[in-house]
C-alpha cells in the first residue's frame, strides 16, 4: 500500500514509500524558483519508476513547513487537489520533524541527543526547531518551530549542546556549525515514516502550513 510524499520546503521533492517505511523512488531538484514547473513532472516520474500507478496509492503525505509562502503552497495545493481526486486522505507533517528524524538516522544519534534542524528563511534568518531523540516515537518536539537569525539562535542558547543540521545553517557556520554528514533538506520519506506512527498513535495530521510570517510580496490596498 504506497504513499505519496512530496515536500517543497526546500528542495522540490518527492517520493513513493511503502506502508513498512520503505522507500520505493525518490526525487528531488534544489530549484527553489521552479516548484510549480518540476514538481507534476516528478511525481509523474516517481510513479512511472517505482511501477506504482496513481490510483494504487493509498494516501498523500505533505511537508507543511516552515518554509517561504510560495513554494509552501505548491506542494500542499498539489497534495491536496491528487487527494481529492484519487478519493485517499491527505496528511501533513512539519519538514523540520521529517528533518530531524532525517537526520537521527544519517548519523546514527542515540536516545537523548538534541537537534537544532534549520531552513533557510531568507532575510538572514532561519526556521529552526529544536529536538531530543528518544525511543519512541524518535523525535520529541522541545522548542519552536519559529524564525530567527542565526546570532539570535546562539545568543538564547537555542543551539548550546545541540546536533544542528540542515539548509538554514549551512550559510551561517561561524555561528551554527552543521554536523558533519548530516542532512540539507528533509527527505519526503520521512514524512510518510513519521506520518505512519503518528496515525497509529491516534493523532491528526492537518495540512495546515507554517508559514510563520507574512508572504515577501503583497498586494497594494486598493485607494477609495
Amino acid at each position: 500500500m504506497p504513499y505519496l510524499a512530496i515536500d517543497t520546503s526546500s528542495a522540490v521533492a518527492v517520493a513513493i514509500v511503502a506502508d513498512d517505511g520503505a522507500t520505493l523512488c525518490a526525487a528531488s531538484a534544489l530549484e527553489p524558483r521552479r516548484h510549480a514547473e518540476l514538481l507534476a513532472i516528478m511525481i509523474s516520474d516517481v510513479l512511472r519508476d517505482s511501477g506504482v500507478a496513481r490510483d494504487e496509492l493509498v494516501g498523500v503525505v505533505a511537508g507543511t513547513g516552515p518554509a517561504p509562502f510560495t513554494g509552501l503552497r505548491v506542494g500542499l495545493v498539489t497534495a491536496q487537489t491528487l487527494g481529492f481526486a484519487l478519493g485517499v486522505p491527505v496528511h501533513g507533517v512539519s519538514s523540520l520533524d521529517a528533518l530531524a528524524a532525517g537526520a537521527v538516522r544519517a548519523l546514527a544519534l542515540p536516545t537523548g541527543v538534541e537537534v537544532l534542524a534549520t531552513g533557510d528563511a531568507r532575510r538572514r534568518e532561519v526556521y529552526w526547531a529544536r529536538y531530543r531523540v528518544s525511543e519512541t516515537p524518535g523525535i520529541e518536539l522541545l522548542a519552536g518551530p519559529g524564525v530567527a537569525r542565526a546570532a539570535a539562535l546562539v545568543a538564547n542558547g537555542m543551539a548550546a549542546g545541540a546536533v544542528v543540521v540542515g539548509r538554514g545553517a549551512a550559510g551561517y557556520a561561524a555561528e551554527l556549525p552543521s554536523a558533519e554528514g548530516a542532512p540539507l533538506d528533509p527527505d519526503p520519506a520521512d514524512l510518510v515514516r513519521l506520518a505512519l506512527s503518528r496515525l497509529a498513535a491516534g493523532e491528526v495530521l492537518p495540512t495546515e502550513p507554517l508559514y510563520l510570517r507574512r508572504p515577501d510580496v503583497h498586494g497594494t490596498p486598493a485607494q477609495p
